[in-house]
C-alpha cells in the first residue's frame, strides 16, 4: 500500500513539473493588453473593505490605488535557453502606502521580484518577471497575479515571447 501510495505521489509531482515544460498556449482570460504609452489604474471605491478570495493573500492595509507602467510585455524573438527579464513599474496614485504582500507566477518558469518596502504616495516601485526559456518552442504566454492592498486583487501582470531554436 505505501509503495503504491509513493508511485501515485511520485506521478502526480512529475505530472506538476511537465504542464510548466509543456505549456505553450494562452491561458484564457490571463492577457490585459495597455499599450506602452498608457497606464493601467485600480481605483477603490469608498467605503469598501479589502476582501480577497479564500485561497489568495490579502493585505490588512488600508486601501490606495496604483497604476502601471504596463501590463503586458512582448520580448519579441528570442533564442531557445535564453534567460529574460522585465521590470514592470508600479506607481502609488492613492493617499495610503502600497503595499505589495506577493506575486505569484502562473508557471515555475517564471520567477518573480518586486519591492518589499511600502511605496508611499506618488513614489514608484518595482516588479520584475524572470523567465527561462530553456522548455519552450514557439510562441508563448506567460503571467504573474500581483496581490496589494488595492481593491481588484489580483493584478494580472502578462508577458509574451517567440522562442527561437
Amino acid at each position: 500500500m505505501k509503495k503504491t501510495l509513493s508511485i501515485i505521489a511520485l506521478s502526480v509531482i512529475g505530472l506538476g513539473l511537465v504542464s510548466c515544460k509543456k505549456e505553450n498556449k494562452e491561458v484564457a482570460g490571463t492577457e490585459t493588453s495597455v499599450g506602452a504609452d498608457s497606464a493601467a489604474t485600480v481605483t477603490p471605491v469608498a467605503g469598501d473593505s479589502a476582501v480577497a478570495p479564500a485561497g489568495t493573500p490579502a493585505s490588512n492595509q488600508p486601501l490606495t490605488t496604483i497604476a502601471l507602467s504596463e501590463s503586458n510585455f512582448d520580448f519579441g524573438k528570442i533564442k531557445k535557453g535564453d534567460k529574460v527579464e522585465h521590470i514592470y513599474e508600479v506607481t502609488n496614485t492613492g493617499t495610503n502606502p502600497l503595499v505589495i504582500s506577493e506575486v505569484k507566477p502562473g508557471c515555475g518558469c517564471t520567477a518573480p521580484d518586486f519591492t518589499k518596502e511600502p511605496i508611499m504616495p506618488g513614489k514608484k516601485g518595482k516588479i520584475t518577471l524572470h523567465f527561462d526559456s530553456t522548455n519552450f518552442d514557439g510562441n508563448v504566454s506567460k503571467f504573474a497575479d500581483v496581490f496589494a492592498n488595492v481593491e481588484k486583487t489580483p493584478i494580472k501582470l502578462t508577458f509574451t515571447a517567440n522562442i527561437q531554436p
